[in-house]
């Protein structure tokens, strides 16, 4: 790694850092922040309100910079979330907490997908997987950490100083790349697909709105949901056709005939899925079920944190001597023999067990991940880099989405009734369906091996075209 590519690499570590500790920081300070501004019955908003945005702007942004350069985008996206950090650090009230984290997520649309863009830019295939790992496992040290921070800006300061922190770390960030990082943008006149652009974010919007409304304690009237599939059927439709038209498509739809990036793609949607329900329903098993203390579920959890950069570098030392499909099906593979495993523990089984469980599934995402993540950056010209990550950081994201609101689903089913008061379930009945919901996981992690063992191509992907 040289100068150059060592400084755009600190920088994007920290913008890295600062979009994934946000989310656990936030997580440990939220019983104080609901005890100042009160609002404890919106308080899902705070976390779905970013996943809103962050998804909705990704591949508009992602377009953006293809067409603008990456430089530009970086730098709107690191602005736009200091503002929504100062903001947020400001608010006095929980709806205006609700709003600014919007800010937030919308930025956060524009700086992650340039994070993995820019690796995809500077370094070239042989260096990708190395340089991926690097910043891949800033999110395992986020995890471990991101409670650690908040539980001591809370206990010393004022939870306020969750989001005024992230301010000198995001200017240094965009210093870093505004002054290193080089780019040859081909002159030419710009098409911007503001038709697309329009439809993608009322569609997406709706969608992923009332989607988030069924985990609401609160959720949506049936009138008002299904009001809401239907726009967004009738936006998400008229998108497709405009962007089968246009010259210059947010989403170039062609990029998928590409079977490298396909694959890649919906294995990312899936993996998304099994992520977001392991984070949300495993604290609820060592919890509700084990009867342990909530300090016990995190450190349940932390395993993964560990597992997942050990194998992000694993996957950066080894993918071009094994190549990228053994390495991902080693990956999935793990997450698939992790999801079983857990179909199969009673409420007799040892926290241990889920530790060890947990450590290898991490390992399996920081395999599968960055082979994907480095796949999506080798399977396109420059031109389309961008929008093919954004897409690809989109249907991760969209998958999370869809699957807390599908297991969520599920799990209600099984203890709808049972309920004491509205809050308490008897352990053995949440086991039930604790239990439904690791089955499902298991079946989407299966379906997964299936995809990349049958589907993805053993070639390598590479793709190193610059502008002229």
């Amino acid at each position: 790694m040289n100068r150059y590519q060592r400084n755009i690499t600190i920088a994007l570590i920290i913008a890295t850092f600062l979009a994934a500790i946000e989310v656990t920081v936030i997580s440990t300070a939220m019983p104080v922040i609901t005890r100042d501004l009160g609002g404890l019955d919106l308080i899902s908003w705070v976390f779905a309100i970013y996943l809103l945005t962050y998804a909705v702007m990704t591949p508009i942004f992602g377009k953006l910079a293809d067409l603008f350069g990456r430089k530009k985008i970086f730098i709107t996206g690191a602005s736009l979330f200091l503002l929504g950090s100062v903001l947020c650090g400001l608010s006095q009230s929980m709806e205006q907490l609700i709003l600014f984290r919007a800010v937030q997520g919308v930025g956060a649309g524009a700086l992650m997908p340039m994070t993995f863009t820019i690796v995809g830019d500077v370094f070239p295939y042989k260096q990708r997987a190395k340089a991926q790992a690097i910043i891949g496992s800033i999110w395992g040290v986020a995890g471990i950490f991101g409670p650690l921070v908040g539980g001591f800006f809370v206990d010393f300061f004022t939870w306020h100083w969750i989001f005024f922190i992230n301010v000198p770390f995001g200017l240094l960030a965009m210093y870093l790349i505004w002054k290193y990082l080089e780019e040859k943008i081909e002159k030419r006149k710009r098409y911007i697909d503001f038709g697309g652009a329009i439809t993608f974010m009322i569609g997406t919007g709706a969608l992923l709105y009332a989607l988030l409304s069924m985990e609401n304690e609160q959720p949506l009237q049936a009138e008002m949901m299904y009001g809401l599939f239907a726009i967004a059927f009738l936006f998400l439709g008229t998108f497709i056709v405009i962007q089968l038209k246009v010259k210059e498509p947010m989403v170039p739809f062609h990029l998928f005939k590409n079977r490298h990036l396909l694959i890649a793609s919906i294995s990312g949607l899936l993996l998304g899925s099994i992520l977001i329900g392991l984070t949300a329903y495993l604290p609820l098993w060592v919890q509700g079920v084990l009867l342990l203390a909530a300090t016990s579920s995190g450190l349940t959890l932390i395993p993964m944190s560990l597992g997942w950069p050990l194998g992000s570098f694993i996957c950066g030392r080894y993918l071009v001597d094994i190549g990228s499909k053994p390495i991902s099906l080693t990956g999935v593979i793990l997450i698939a023999m992790g999801t079983i495993s857990l179909t199969f523990i009673t409420s007799s089984t040892p926290n241990v067990l889920l530790i060890v469980i947990m450590f290898f599934v991490g390992l399996g995402f920081g395999l599968s991940m960055t082979v994907f993540t480095v796949i999506v950056q080798s399977s396109v010209d420059w031109n389309n880099r961008g929008a093919a990550a954004s897409s690809n950081a989109f249907l991760r994201t969209l998958g999370q989405t869809l699957g807390i609101a599908f297991l969520g689903m599920i799990l209600n089913q099984h203890i709808g009734g049972h309920t004491n008061n509205g809050t308490n379930v008897a352990p053995h009945i949440l086991a039930g369906g604790l239990h439904s919901v690791f089955i499902i996981m298991a079946m989407v992690a299966s379906l997964c091996v299936m995809l990349v063992f049958i589907f993805l191509p053993k070639e390598q992907p590479e793709n190193d075209e610059q502008p002229t």
